[in-house]
């Protein structure tokens, strides 16, 4: 049995959904951008559309030149849309690219406005609060007062683009940050910013270090219960690439456990900040980074990196999902605890999991793309539903949201050589 899928976009122009975070708190609205499908960061608008009506709204209009992308919505009121914003004025010199962008945020009563959420200061000494490059995907917490966001720096990618490492920032609201701008492009922020992962350029092999991370998720709605019983308020977890023994590319499964309060973000750790003109930016003081797979030892070691995914956790924290092959070569479910321990296999299918994916509000289920169709699986017994009918070409691999009531599922497919825009319900009462 399988629900009948509705396309709700239809324009002839791309129309491209955040792999998270796309609904309105409501369930009645979808965020989404314009970028042609692809590598291309053209994109000119962010737009909305109510799900039953069809009908659209512009929430943002890029100027001057500037591009914007990948838009998320933040889950309580009132509404507030964060999004990429490339440079405006782009010339040889400076232009859109992974350390030349920065996020920003439009909020529902202010539509068309654009705050700017991470300042930048790229001239030492440089400012505390401020990052040196730019800011990708931005997420709100899940009670809306923060988000995390990928980060890449220019002065390391100026100084040698090798050292220019992947690393996870978040923004908190301790208070706004006004760089001295003494380059043209330097410019402030809303909020203070500060890199909260650690990499290093050339990891011993077989050890935890890692050279690069990404694809961030915020832990549970509260948080998560450490092993000791005590609560940890706010973490993240993320894919960081290690080196095996032999040298192997090996993505594993991370986690940092945040401060309690904004005011602490501003406390330096062992390294300074905001970076020097040979070092990236560094973690706050207290904040604790943990591997938690080791799984060099498996016949097909590494979390996926093909099909793209971020990590997901539960809304109780308790599970952190992502996706990896089993002894057979299938790519598959899996959990792991916070607090570490062995790895547990949701799915056991023949047809690999082929996208993203994202839990429904309970905590039960979790959708993705699997044989050509959006599947439904009950992460307590593994179990999978089809919910679409299996079609020839895939549905889009980059986004499968569970709207907040849990009533829908977001995701695309291409019609026409455009990406639009369908849904399907769930069927969860």
């Amino acid at each position: 049995m399988f629900f009948q899928e509705r396309q709700i976009t239809f324009g002839n122009r791309n129309h491209q959904l955040t792999n998270t975070h796309i609904w309105t708190p409501d369930s009645q609205w979808l965020a989404y951008d314009v970028r042609p499908h692809g590598a291309s960061f053209t994109g000119l608008t962010i737009e909305k559309i109510h799900v039953k009506s069809g009908k659209t709204d512009i929430i943002y209009q890029a100027k001057k030149g500037a591009h914007v992308g990948v838009v998320t919505v933040s889950p309580t009121e009132p509404v507030r849309y964060a999004f990429i914003h490339g440079p405006e004025c782009p010339d040889e010199q400076w232009h859109y690219d992974f350390h030349h962008r920065r996020g920003v945020i439009v909020s529902e009563d202010l539509p068309g406005k654009a705050v700017t959420l991470d300042a930048m200061d790229i001239t030492a000494p440089y400012t505390v609060g401020a990052l040196r490059g730019g800011s990708h995907v931005h997420v709100f917490s899940p009670e809306g007062s923060c988000l995390s966001f990928t980060y890449n720096d220019h002065v390391m990618h100026e100084l040698d683009p090798a050292l220019d490492l992947r690393n996870i920032a978040v923004a908190v609201p301790l208070k706004s940050v006004k760089p001295p701008k003494h380059h043209p492009r330097e410019h402030d922020g809303s909020y203070f910013s500060v890199v909260v992962s650690s990499t290093t350029f050339q990891p011993e092999p077989g050890s935890d270090d890692i050279n690069r991370a990404y694809e961030e998720g915020w832990v549970g709605q509260v948080g998560y219960r450490k092993a000791d019983g005590n609560w940890q308020r706010w973490a993240l977890a993320f894919i960081g690439d290690t080196i095996s023994a032999t040298g192997e590319k090996v993505p594993e499964v991370y986690v940092v456990d945040l401060p309690e309060q904004d005011v602490d973000y501003a406390i330096a750790g062992e390294k300074p900040l905001q970076g020097t003109e040979t070092t990236l930016p560094a973690p706050p003081a207290g904040v604790i980074q943990r591997r938690l797979t080791f799984t060099g030892h498996k016949r097909w070691p590494g979390v996926m990196n093909n099909p793209r995914h971020w990590l997901r956790a539960s809304p109780d924290g308790e599970q952190i999902g992502f996706l990896m092959k089993d002894d057979d070569g299938i790519v598959q479910l899996w959990t792991i605890s916070p607090n570490g321990g062995e790895p547990r296999q949701i799915t056991r299918g023949n047809c690999g999991i082929q996208s993203a994916f994202s839990w429904e509000g309970s905590g039960r289920f979790v959708a993705f793309i699997c044989d050509n169709s959006v599947m439904l699986c009950d992460v307590q017994n593994g179990q999978v539903q089809r919910l679409s009918e299996r079609t020839e070409q895939a549905p889009s691999a980059d986004a499968v949201v569970i709207s907040p009531d849990s009533h829908h599922i977001a995701f695309m497919r291409e019609v026409d050589g455009y990406m639009q825009i369908f849904l399907v319900e769930t069927g969860i009462k």
